[in-house]
């Protein structure tokens, strides 16, 4: 099993940390150089289109990445 790995972003002028499998760092990571993004922009992005801000970050990242995959999310 994979242990989460921790990263810190600064969101809306907060710091915030979220944890990921190491999987869904590197989906997101790879994803990000896609578009020519770093991966703080594309969290950010990801974190500021959540329809429910009451939504976890991790979650709304997690399914970001299944639905750029093309899988449901």
């Amino acid at each position: 099993m994979k242990h989460l790995r921790k990263r810190s972003f600064r969101l809306a002028g907060h710091r915030t940390s979220v944890a990921l499998e190491p999987d869904f760092w590197a989906a997101l990571e790879a994803l990000a150089a896609r578009q020519a993004l770093s991966l703080a922009a594309l969290v950010a992005r990801v974190d500021a289109a959540r329809p429910d801000p009451d939504l976890p970050l991790a979650s709304a990242l997690r399914v970001h990445a299944l639905r750029e995959a093309g899988l449901p999310g």
